[in-house]
């Protein structure tokens, strides 16, 4: 089984940066893509980032295009979401996901295998 811890949320105001961290525990070695979705308040939740293994292929939700950077660090069996010039629509309850090896890749942006809890971000406007 694989674990998913996310950290790094918080309240911060229009145009700050924040970075979440996720670490993964567990069966690492079970682990393909990894990304992040959100959800806001009475909204669905959405798919925001994600990133392949070998680092080189990258996705990013419209919405945050330019403004958030997703990375990774295999040996560590981290991904991070660096967001930089917040808006008040990015607050959100924000989610570490992950897609099991030999499954499919975009999985990723819909239908992850493994979740975190979950860390909320708030920004003031």
């Amino acid at each position: 089984q694989v674990r998913l811890v996310e950290s790094g949320g918080g309240l911060v105001q229009a145009g700050d940066s924040l970075t979440l961290s996720c670490a993964a525990s567990g069966r690492t070695d079970n682990i393909y893509y990894m990304g992040w979705f959100r959800r806001a308040p009475e909204k669905e939740r959405e798919f925001v980032a994600a990133i392949s293994p070998s680092l080189i292929s990258i996705l990013y939700a419209d919405s945050v295009k330019g403004r958030f950077t997703i990375s990774r660090d295999n040996a560590k069996a981290m991904v991070y979401l660096q967001m930089n010039s917040l808006k008040a629509e990015d607050t959100a309850v924000y989610f570490c996901a992950a897609v099991r090896r030999f499954r499919p890749s975009e999985l990723i942006t819909s239908e992850p295998d493994y979740w975190g809890q979950g860390t909320q971000v708030t920004v003031s406007s």
